[in-house]
């Protein structure tokens, strides 16, 4: 009967994984079946058109554009990687590092680049599989745990210890998990449109809405088949994306250019190009939940209400795990593509953030300040430009007005000496204390271990 006890927790753990586990495969073969009726569907429409690829074998005009930064590379020594990453700004300025999301690449951070380059180093990378980086063949090579190092070598390698950290989608998850797991690297933690990692996860069982929007994530499970659904006509998937009335950049929005998205096109026709991207999403199931979860950095979470893939309830519940300043902004009309749907309002409220701890601290110490000033009556600019100068003029004033003739060399032979100890307080003891006395004040004060 003892060993049953002991056996029945392990029995139950097993059970519900095996239950979880069950769900997951057969929702992912559920997604499969209706994106296999798609395909039968296309092919029934017209097979030529199907397996139809444009020839793109040059880069678009717009991803070699000179104002968005230079195109760097870095390799990690300990996994051997090379990294591909967009930089602008001055060397030696405090890092701004931002972490696209799927289906993106660095160029999702054009309109960023651009605009806090003057007080930042902005670097703009691309994740590992994406772009230009290197894309490990095996899924293993896409854990969370592979990620979030991934961003700690790249720091070490750009020479810095701590940045400013900004996430949007998939990339969002990831800065969430840095803030986590290395929060001294974190100055100020910026998310676009994801929500903490353990609310998603929360949220997603409970939710059926949820998990029909984040039913990607199931058939991304399956291998090969969700690369070659996003390459069929044209990657006309990738297009609908970022485009379409419902899952695209909203109207009011800034509408992507025809250069803009062929430039997506491109980076993502390339031979091999999506099995990265989708390897991020093949281990998710087995890392979360987490077990540490709570964040300790400033953080600002913004969202586009009208979000095809998120829920906008998820962003409420995110502030309870931030045990620090959090503010959350929801921009109506705007799409899951907030960074590009609304770069300019999206820039100010970021440049908002960034500063208003500056602000708090100045205000701090103007405050102090004024507090100092206020100890004697009527002399706060003296006191701003030096507290001693106004001493030694009061004491002028009283010596000639008040003491008779035979004090006034001592007097004057102890004023020089004030300016080594000035005493905050002297105004007051000058009007409590009889003028002859003054001299016994002053050798008081000059013996006083302040």
């Amino acid at each position: 009967m003892a060993r049953l006890r002991d056996c029945l927790p392990r029995l139950m753990l097993t059970l519900r994984s095996l239950l979880f586990w069950s769900l997951v495969y057969c929702y992912c073969g559920l997604c499969a079946s209706i994106h296999l009726l798609k395909l039968l569907w296309s092919l029934g429409k017209g097979p030529a058109q199907t397996f139809r690829r444009s020839p793109r074998e040059h880069p678009p005009a717009c991803l070699s554009d000179p104002s968005l930064g230079t195109h760097c590379y870095v390799r990690i020594k300990d996994s051997g990687l090379r990294f591909h990453y967009v930089a602008a700004g001055e060397r030696g300025k405090p890092l701004m590092l931002l972490l696209h999301g799927f289906p993106e690449f660095w160029y999702s951070w054009r309109y960023q680049l651009r605009e806090f380059k003057s007080e930042y180093r902005v670097v703009a990378l691309d994740l590992r599989g994406y772009g230009e980086t290197d894309a490990p063949i095996h899924r293993q090579n896409y854990k969370l745990d592979c990620l979030i190092t991934d961003i700690k070598d790249i720091l070490d390698s750009l020479g810095y210890s701590k940045c400013v950290l900004i996430g949007h989608d998939w990339g969002g998850m990831i800065a969430w998990l840095i803030a986590i797991c290395y929060p001294e690297m974190v100055m100020k933690l910026i998310v676009i449109n994801f929500p903490h990692p353990n609310v998603f996860t929360e949220y997603i069982l409970r939710h059926p809405a949820q998990l029909l929007k984040s039913s990607y994530y199931y058939f991304f499970q399956i291998p090969w088949f969700p690369e070659f659904m996003f390459s069929i006509n044209d990657f006309k998937v990738l297009k609908h994306l970022f485009t379409s009335h419902s899952t695209g950049i909203g109207r009011k929005g800034c509408q992507l250019t025809t250069e803009d998205l062929e430039a997506y096109i491109y980076v993502f026709s390339q031979p091999g190009a999506l099995s990265g991207p989708i390897n991020h999403y093949r281990n998710i199931f087995s890392c979360l939940p987490l077990k540490h979860h709570m964040v300790t950095t400033p953080t600002l979470l913004l969202w586009g209400e009208n979000d095809a893939f998120m829920e906008v309830e998820m962003a409420e519940v995110t502030k309870i795990y931030v045990k620090n300043y959090f503010r959350l902004t929801i921009l109506s009309e705007a799409s899951h593509w907030l960074q590009q749907d609304q770069p300019d309002i999206v820039n100010k409220l970021i440049w908002t953030f960034l500063k208003e701890e500056t602000r708090k601290k100045k205000k701090k110490k103007k405050k102090k300040k004024k507090k100092d000033c206020n100890l004697l009556p009527g002399t706060g600019e003296n006191f701003k430009k030096g507290r001693l100068e106004s001493i030694s003029v009061l004491f002028v004033i009283f010596s000639f007005i008040l003491l008779p003739p035979p004090l006034l060399p001592p007097l004057h032979h102890h004023l020089h000496l004030l300016h080594l100890h000035p005493h905050p307080l002297l105004h007051q003891y000058l009007l409590i204390l009889p003028p002859l006395h003054h001299h016994h004040l002053l050798l008081l004060l000059l013996h006083h271990p302040y």
